[in-house]
């Protein structure tokens, strides 16, 4: 059964969050994103832990042997006091989403002479399991003032606190690449897993891709091959959920589940593993993926990096990925004195800012250069280089700093020009949220907007959720649900023809999907006559 996971997320109790962020609303958005299991976020913090308790009751397993018990058929493992690790809200009319506790925490220390800033994403396979960690940190550190506690202790000390408490215990690196906050990062990050973790290294079993980084630029240290990659939206509002994810094969539907494909990275190798639109032409992309025929020429059906086990046929099926340019820190810059470089640009100026003369923050692509082993794929040469691939009239948009155009890198051939990604792993799409792509089709800045979300609504209404929307509802289909620019716009995402201008030191990339000269006819009512391919 494919479940849609997104396995970080924060409450209402983190600092620049969202007062919105109860269980209950995170249960109503799930819904309508298409989400099937959530992160709780933040369960290091009382209040929410509270809630968590209150408000959520234990689901069992799928698909486990049935016993009779007082009160009916009840799964075997249910019977004997073990869980199956997820929740739903006690108050849901069905357990449709299921949560997974979750929490991020802050470390600040010393290691190897330089002062360390990491961040780490930590999952509980039960909610003793979470409460015996929370009064063991409660002892030592102040977890009350943050839903993302700072906790004044290294990373193999977090390991060895969690995996001495139960050994089921996730813990892996949050966004691992950001400047200032992560185990790459190139601020206060290491340049090897085994110097964060140390003898615990091999217990960390996955990385966070991060806002500003994708599988691919990842695939391009071969030290990570080892490990499963990860996408999550680390949401601070309700309607950046689902904005990165995890579609995954699974059996059960429990944590231990999830635990086993994360920990012996499982990749699903049964039939249809891509969304429905990712398999023609034009579909869903940039993605990355061999066809059968590839595979077998290149060995990739024998599978390296993963248990080589799959006869569950349960394991990761892609990740939905953000634009990577779109992400804060994915070129150098300073935003103070509006400096964006590419990683060639920065070398150039020898990493100093031609405007103010301090130190540029250097960004995710610039540090995935200098620690990579391989070189940079044929989809991401262009953005390299800084030559952007043509896009006819889309490419005429004049912007205040240099634009990167994408344009139909995702077909299936293109996994042999030039690129060369580790075998073993899943492949991955990069989408825009549905809402974004509305305003923009509208020429509306404002997602929020009123006749944003009417159409938004109208489109979940016949659409089911947004994730299915966007993946798999055919382009004849959107052309009878929405406005025609609305359909192009979705058409457009699937096949990579945006225009976007790379973020850089904490400010967002920007993404457009139409030239001004096609939103002027837009709001004329005249921009396309779709044609469906």
């Amino acid at each position: 059964m494919q479940q849609i996971l997104d396995l970080h997320i924060h409450s209402k109790y983190s600092r620049s969050c969202s007062p919105e962020l109860t269980l209950s609303n995170i249960d109503a958005v799930c819904r309508t994103k298409g989400v099937d299991i959530i992160a709780t976020g933040d369960f290091t913090y009382p209040e929410w832990f509270s809630d968590i308790k209150n408000k959520l009751e234990e689901i069992p397993p799928f698909n486990l042997p049935l016993s009779k018990g007082e009160n009916g058929d009840v799964p075997l493992l249910m019977k004997e006091g073990v869980g199956g690790g997820l929740y739903k809200l006690k108050r849901a009319r069905d357990d449709k989403v299921k949560f997974i506790l979750s929490t991020e925490v802050a470390l600040i220390y010393k290691d190897g002479g330089k002062v360390r800033r990491i961040h780490l994403v930590i999952h509980a396979p039960s909610l003793e399991a979470a409460e015996e960690l929370n009064e063991y940190l409660d002892k030592d550190f102040n977890i009350r003032s943050d839903g993302r506690p700072i906790l004044g202790m290294s990373a193999p000390d977090l390991m060895k606190l969690c995996l001495g408490i139960d050994q089921r215990f996730l813990i892996y690196p949050a966004h691992i690449w950001t400047p200032w906050f992560a185990v790459f990062g190139s601020k206060s990050g290491f340049d090897k897993m085994e110097e964060c973790f140390h003898e615990y290294a091999k217990n960390v079993y996955a990385i966070e891709t991060g806002l500003s980084s994708d599988p691919e630029m990842n695939w391009r240290l071969s030290a990570l091959d080892k490990l499963t990659i990860l996408s999550n939206s680390d949401a601070h509002s309700l309607p950046n959920i689902a904005r990165e994810a995890n579609v995954f094969e699974m059996k059960n539907i429990s944590y231990d589940e999830i635990y086993e494909i994360i920990k012996n990275k499982k990749i699903y190798k049964g039939m249809n593993p891509r969304p429905r639109y990712a398999e023609s032409s034009g579909g869903t992309s940039p993605r990355l993926w061999p066809t059968a025929r590839e595979a077998s020429l290149r060995g990739d059906d024998k599978r390296r990096g993963g248990s080589g086990d799959n006869s569950k046929n349960i394991g990761v099926k892609y990740t939905i990925e953000f634009y990577p340019e779109e992400g804060m820190y994915h070129y150098d810059g300073h935003r103070a004195c509006g400096v964006s470089f590419t990683p060639e640009q920065t070398k150039k100026h020898k990493g100093v800012c031609p405007v103010c003369k301090k130190s540029l923050t250097i960004g995710v692509m610039n540090r995935v250069d200098e620690l990579a082993d391989r070189p940079a794929f044929a989809s991401q040469s262009g953005a390299t280089a800084g030559k952007p691939a043509s896009l006819g009239k889309t490419n005429r948009v004049a912007m205040s700093m240099p634009a990167l155009t994408i344009a139909d890198r995702g077909a299936a051939t293109d996994i042999t020009a030039g690129s060369n990604p580790p075998l073993g792993q899943a492949g991955f799409v990069k989408l825009v949220e549905l809402d974004k792509i509305i305003a923009e089709a509208m020429d509306i800045k404002s997602r929020q907007s009123g006749k944003v979300q009417a159409e938004y609504r109208n489109l979940i209404k016949q659409g089911g959720n947004e994730l299915n929307i966007l993946l798999n509802i055919s382009p004849e289909d959107l052309g009878k649900m929405t406005d025609a620019a609305v359909a192009e716009g979705i058409k457009r995402v699937r096949q990579g023809r945006l225009i976007i201008k790379p973020g850089f030191d904490g400010q967002y990339g920007e993404i457009r999907i139409f030239d001004q000269q096609e939103k002027k006819k837009n709001q004329q009512k005249s921009l396309f006559e779709y044609t469906p391919q």
